[in-house]
C-alpha cells in the first residue's frame, strides 16, 4: 500500500522552512557583495609585508588602508619622521581598528578616539581623518625626545588613555606600515583592488584626495593628466580644496571637484620631488606617493600605479607590484620623475 501524500500543513511548512533559508542566504549573499564593492569585509584585501626580507606581514581591508594612508601622509607632509607615523598609526589601530568611528567611551570620537570635551575639536572636526591625525602630530611634537622613547610611552603621553600598555601590541604592524608609506620600503604595499570591468571613476577625486592628504602643492608642477593611450594633456591647476576638508568616514575622500577643462583622460601624473619628512628622498617620496594610491584603489577606483619601473594592477594576483612593460623608462629600483596613477572608465 502506497503511504499517504503529506497533509497540506506538512507542505506549507516545508515551504516556509525553505523560503526563510532562501531570504538569510539571499541578504547573506546581498551584504558580502555591498561589503566588496564598498571595501567592507571580505577575504584578503591590502597587505603589506616587511622589506627586509623576514617574512613579516599585515593584512588589512581597503577601508583601513585609507585611513592608513592619510595618518602616513599628513605626518610627513607636516615634516615628522618615520617614526612619528609608526607613533600615530599604532595609535589608531588599538583606538579605532583603524576605521573612522562615530562611538567610543563617553564622547570619543574617531580614528584616535579623540573627545570634543577635553579640547580636541568639534565632532565634525575629529571626524576629519586629516584633521584628526593632524592635531594628534600636533600634540606628539610637543613630547620631548618622542622619537627616543618606547612606542607604548610616546602614545601614552598624547592620548592619555586608562590602558597605556595596550599600544605596544600593535607597533610590529605600525612599523611594517609607516616604512611602506613613508616610501622607505619600496613595493612592499599591495591590495587586490576592484577588476578593471568594475571600475568607475576618473582623475578628479584621486587629484582631491591627494591635495587633501599631501597639500595642494603635491599637484603644483606640470601636475599633467594624460589621456589613456599617454599622451599629454594640457596642465591643471590644482584643485580648490583645502587639504583640510572635512572628509567623509575616511574612506571615500573629499567630495570630488570637477576635472579641470580640457581634461579627459583616465590618468593622472603626479611629479616626484623630494618630501617634507626627514631623510625623504626622491625615490623614497615616489614610493610614497605609490603605495598612498594602491592603498585607495578601492575608494577612489585606480586600476594601475606605475612607479620606478614597476606596476601595480587592480585584480591581478592579489595587486602585487611587477616589472612595468614600458622599456623606455627607468628600470625597477630607478627613481623616475612622476608616478602614474591610471582609474577606471
Amino acid at each position: 500500500m502506497s503511504e499517504p501524500s503529506p497533509t497540506p500543513v506538512r507542505r506549507r511548512g516545508r515551504l516556509l522552512r525553505f523560503g526563510g533559508a532562501l531570504v538569510v542566504l539571499l541578504a547573506v549573499a546581498g551584504y558580502l557583495g555591498v561589503q566588496y564593492l564598498t571595501g567592507g569585509v571580505g577575504a584578503p584585501r591590502c597587505k603589506v609585508v616587511s622589506g627586509n626580507g623576514d617574512g613579516a606581514s599585515y593584512e588589512f581591508t581597503p577601508e583601513q588602508a585609507v585611513n592608513a594612508a592619510t595618518i602616513s601622509a599628513i605626518g610627513t607632509s607636516r615634516g615628522m619622521p618615520e617614526r612619528a607615523v609608526a607613533i600615530a598609526l599604532a595609535t589608531a589601530l588599538q583606538e579605532s581598528g583603524l576605521r573612522n568611528i562615530q562611538h567610543g567611551d563617553r564622547d570619543s570620537l574617531g580614528l584616535f578616539q579623540q573627545r570634543p570635551s577635553q579640547g580636541w575639536g568639534t565632532r565634525k572636526q575629529i571626524m576629519d581623518p586629516t584633521y584628526s591625525a593632524g592635531i594628534f602630530y600636533e600634540h606628539l611634537a610637543k613630547v620631548p625626545g618622542y622619537s627616543r622613547l618606547p612606542l607604548t610611552v610616546a602614545a601614552q603621553r598624547v592620548q592619555h588613555s586608562g590602558f597605556p600598555q595596550a599600544y605596544a601590541k600593535h607597533e610590529p604592524d605600525a612599523t611594517l606600515l609607516a616604512a611602506a608609506l613613508t616610501g622607505r620600503a619600496a613595493a612592499t604595499l599591495t591590495c587586490q583592488g576592484r577588476p578593471a570591468a568594475t571600475l568607475a571613476g576618473g582623475p578628479a577625486p584621486v587629484r582631491a584626495a591627494l591635495a587633501r592628504d599631501f597639500g595642494r602643492d603635491v599637484l603644483q608642477e606640470a601636475g599633467a593628466t594624460v589621456d589613456a593611450e599617454g599622451s599629454s594633456a594640457s596642465p591643471a591647476p590644482a584643485p580648490s580644496a583645502s587639504p583640510a576638508s572635512p572628509a567623509s568616514s575616511g574612506a571615500t575622500g573629499s567630495t570630488a571637484s570637477p576635472a579641470p577643462t580640457g581634461v579627459t583622460g583616465r590618468t593622472v601624473t603626479v611629479p616626484v620631488r623630494e618630501g617634507s619628512a626627514a631623510g625623504s628622498g626622491t625615490l623614497r617620496r615616489g614610493w610614497e606617493l605609490a603605495h598612498w594610491a594602491v592603498a585607495n584603489s578601492s575608494a577612489l577606483h585606480i586600476d594601475r600605479v606605475s612607479y620606478a619601473g614597476r606596476e601595480w594592477t587592480a585584480g591581478t594576483s592579489e595587486g602585487s607590484w611587477r616589472t612595468a612593460d614600458d622599456k623606455s623608462g627607468p628600470g625597477p629600483g630607478e627613481a623616475s620623475a612622476e608616478v602614474r596613477i591610471v582609474t577606471g572608465q
